[in-house]
């Protein structure tokens, strides 16, 4: 019986006609699906096949994307339409799932057609194939159908879903998630399984960065899903400091002229891995490019809708192109009792199944008959199983489409059952009365309640936080040159942003290309001891290596920066490791040291042999002229000088950094002071030859005494001071010695120490101006020519000084100064002394004493 339906499908007619003048004059033949009566259908569209408009290709009209030649039956996707007969089967045997009626279907194949699927979207509206529109052909009281599984790509889905979304039929898809799909306006009755996008970009994203791979291509759908894919995968990969090595989009209408081309092959060249996104149909659109040129020997990184197995090349073929690559499948825990009943499906079983009978035929290879296009399926193995056919043509194991496929079916089931059970009362259903008042439509309320992100196991709730888990699958050559996924390891992603990839490496095979983890960069790795530079006008992952700056290394491939060695540490050579530095310091093993110690020594001994010279020889002429106490205390502070500057030598400590210092300067006063006032002496005792002059009075031990007092005491309160405001200390130069640190003394206060040479320096510049103006005055014991020389050695080592100290690091700085010291008191020394000796070991007859006193008066006064 027919009655007419609601107007709105007049609608769809305009609309699906675009390209042909109406819905039933397509070239697709109509199949009538397969049916098994119930009280309610549930209606079903699949995509078992690859066929054209035509029967001549695949595609639509006369755009092909496969030769003729290249059979495409999709055998493994029957097994999405058995998991749906099977979820049937396993609810009407529940008598109280549904109050003692049943469920019943109605499944059509629309290939990938998308104008099938509208045909036979309005076939399950109609009750009737070919479909009669504006009319519903089943009984009012029976055969309601209440929902639709359905379909398996975003095409089909979309355009079936604007057929039933005008009669709110419920209908929920299969295939892959699709935020375009979310449109409530749009599809009002349609259902989706959720999936997290995220936690998939991101299992990718650790994917490449556990094998190192920066340098990817990205393969997608020219569609809006697959520019959302590039734009977040995009930004996923930056953020991770991965690069797009090209973006290839998979057109839906791609014609002849443009599949074998020269750009597509040097595309596929850039890099080794490629990533790519998309549903089974855009993978065989994909295909036939693969089909048309050579192998690239890439690795690809897919997901489980791109299945490999199903291609329409042979194994061989299909390995070639893609062995070794691994793809992402939502983790399952499977569909209980689903085997058994895979093993059970045989022809004779289900006898008005219109499918499989050619499914039967392709597994079991029956005989062809090309001129009536038939297979001889009497002349194959009626009763066979599935279980016993390859892995590569048919998987025993329930694929992630069928778990959502009978997933879906057990959720409208359970929505029925809901709905159903407001109408229970104190009698039982009525039978025909609940099927004639139940509509499409009153599911919505129950099915918006089901909790589908449980039912499909693809996410499940623990202490509150969503966890999504990926296996992991390498596509390897097993026994017997059989082609097949095997899981490889796998991916937990939680809500929260925690994530942890396992991966067993060592199961890992990659492909025909291959005999070692392949490598994806755009430029070579930096090794150890180099950092990357970037290459201007080229992504980052495009770099230049650049050996690292002096101390710092780098200890791990592709650095961005080098790290800096602690600063008791320093660079190895290859400069991949730091060092700890070796702690020195002028020591008295050092052969500077050494020298140091025996120059020290060497003048000391000789000041001293000079001051018992200048004792021994005191009532002597020459010793007594100018002031012998003054004499004896000069030799004295030279020899101080000379020992002090072993102070400098050894490891610093507190005490020997506040002496060294101090000491010096202190003695080198009273040194310098004194050879002042035997200069103050010299000038006095010739200015004063005249009995009377107003110059004697001068001439006194006292004013002596008083110059070099007044001398060393400016100096012991400038070192006083310096003392006590910023004391040396004990310090550690890790800069100056390449692998070492100097222990030295750090002067606490630089201006203080340069106060202290400052202040030497003024005392020898006025010793030296006054010896200069007294250089006229008779020369027989006259010492202002020898202070005068003395004083112009002092003053030229230690003016050398300064710019050299300033401008060495290290325990140089340490050997500089006592270098100086030495040599500034062996030039007083000598200047002073040496002549002197002379004259007393070698020219002590020359000297009598009358006429000593006849050339020198003042000598009297002095003596």
């Amino acid at each position: 019986m027919k009655s007419p339906v609601v107007f709105p499908l007049l609608v769809v007619l305009s609309f699906v006609s675009q390209e042909e003048n109406s819905i039933l004059s397509l070239n697709v033949p109509v199949s009538p699906g397969y049916y098994q009566d119930g009280d309610f259908i549930i209606g079903g569209l699949f995509s078992l096949r690859v066929t054209s408009g035509d029967g001549n290709g695949f595609g639509f009209g006369n755009k092909f994307y496969i030769p003729d030649h290249v059979h495409v039956d999709l055998t493994k996707h029957y097994q999405h339409l058995l998991a749906m007969v099977f979820a049937i089967e396993k609810i009407n045997k529940d008598q109280n799932m549904l109050f003692n009626m049943s469920l019943g279907f109605h499944l059509f194949n629309v290939d990938f057609i998308e104008m099938k699927a509208v045909e036979s979207s309005m076939s399950l509206l109609s009750g009737k194939s070919p479909p009669v529109p504006n009319y519903d052909c089943r009984s009012k009281k029976r055969n309601k159908l209440v929902a639709v599984v359905g379909g398996i790509s975003t095409g089909i889905t979309a355009q079936s879903s604007q057929v039933l979304s005008l009669y709110n039929v419920p209908q929920i898809s299969y295939g892959p998630f699709d935020h375009n799909l979310r449109n409530r306006i749009q599809f009002k009755s349609l259902y989706q399984f959720p999936m997290n996008p995220t936690a998939l970009y991101q299992g990718i994203i650790q994917l490449l960065l556990h094998f190192g791979w920066t340098w990817v291509g990205l393969v997608f759908p020219d569609d809006i899903r697959g520019e959302m894919f590039l734009r977040d995968m995009t930004q996923e990969m930056a953020s991770n400091g991965l690069c797009v090595a090209f973006a290839e989009r998979i057109p839906e209408f791609p014609v002849e002229a443009t599949i074998n081309n020269q750009h597509f092959v040097e595309r596929y060249t850039f890099t080794n891995v490629s990533v790519v996104f998309g549903d089974t149909y855009s993978l065989l659109r994909f295909v036939y490019k693969l089909f048309c040129n050579m192998p690239f020997g890439n690795i690809w990184v897919t997901t489980s809708e791109w299945d490999i197995t199903l291609l329409p090349f042979g194994q061989k073929q299909s390995y070639t192109y893609f062995g070794g690559g691994l793809s992402f499948s939502v983790h399952m825990e499977g569909i209980p009792g689903f085997n058994g009943f895979l093993k059970n499906v045989q022809p004779a079983k289900y006898p008005h199944d219109i499918f499989i009978q050619d499914v039967w035929s392709i597994l079991f290879e029956c005989p062809y008959l090309y001129q009536h296009r038939i297979r001889l399926l009497s002349q194959c193995a009626q009763n066979g199983s599935l279980a016993t056919r390859a892995l590569h043509v048919w998987d025993m194991n329930a694929s992630h489409q069928s778990y959502k496929v009978y997933s879906a079916v057990n959720a409208i089931a359970q929505a029925l059952h809901e709905e159903l059970s407001l109408r229970v009362g104190e009698e039982s259903l009525e039978r025909d009365a609940s099927i004639a008042s139940h509509f499409p439509w009153q599911l919505h309320p129950f099915l918006q309640k089901r909790h589908l992100v449980k039912s499909t196991g693809k996410e499940k709730i623990v202490n509150e936080k969503i966890t999504t888990k990926f296996n992991i699958f390498n596509y390897q050559s097993l026994l017997n040159d059989i082609k097949a996924h095997v899981e490889v390891g796998e991916f937990i992603f939680e809500s929260g942003g925690v994530q942890h990839l396992s991966l067993k490496d060592e199961l890992i095979m990659w492909g025909e290309h291959y005999n070692e983890t392949p490598s994806a960069g755009c430029s070579k790795s930096c090794t150890v001891g180099f950092r990357k530079t970037a290459l201007e006008g080229k992504p980052f992952c495009c770099f230049d290596c650049i050996p690292c700056p002096e101390g710092e290394i780098a200890n791990e491939t592709d650095m961005n920066q080098c790290v800096k060695c602690l600063e008791d540490q320093y660079p190895n050579d290859q400069r991949n490791q730091c060092l700890p530095k070796i702690m020195t310091f002028l020591s008295h093993e050092d052969p500077l040291g050494a020298v140091l110690i025996s120059m020290a020594i060497g003048l000391s001994v000789l000041t001293a042999l000079i001051l018992e010279l200048f004792i021994e020889y005191r009532d002597t002429p020459i010793v007594r002229a100018n002031n012998r106490n003054l004499s004896y205390l000069l030799l004295v502070s030279l020899m101080l000088c000379f020992f002090c500057s072993l102070m400098f030598i050894g490891q610093p400590s507190p005490v020997t950094c506040i002496l060294r210092q101090t000491f010096f300067g202190v003695v080198f006063s009273v040194a310098v002071s004194a050879i002042l006032a035997k200069t103050f002496i010299v000038v006095v005792a010739f200015k004063t030859v005249k009995p009377g002059s107003k110059f004697q009075m001068w001439m006194v031990t006292r004013f002596s005494n008083a110059i070099v007092v007044t001398g060393s005491l400016i100096q012991v309160c400038i070192c006083t001071v310096w003392l006590g405001t910023s004391p040396p200390f004990p310090d550690m130069d890790t800069q100056s010695e390449f692998g070492q640190i100097i222990l030295q003394c750090n002067e606490g206060s630089p201006a203080a120490f340069y106060c202290v040479l400052g202040y030497l320096g003024f005392l020898a510049l006025l010793s030296l101006i006054i010896a200069f103006l007294a250089r006229r005055l008779p020369d027989r014991f006259n010492e202002a020519k020898l202070i005068t020389f003395s004083m112009l050695v002092f003053c030229s080592v230690w003016i050398c000084f300064i710019p050299t100290y300033l401008s060495i690091k290290g325990k140089n700085m340490v050997a500089l100064e006592i270098f100086s010291i030495l040599t500034s008191g062996a030039g007083l020394l000598c200047c002073i002394f040496l002549p002197k000796c002379y004259v007393i070991l070698l020219r002590a007859d020359d000297k009598p004493r009358k006429k000593l006193l006849e050339q020198i008066p003042a000598i009297r006064q002095i003596k």
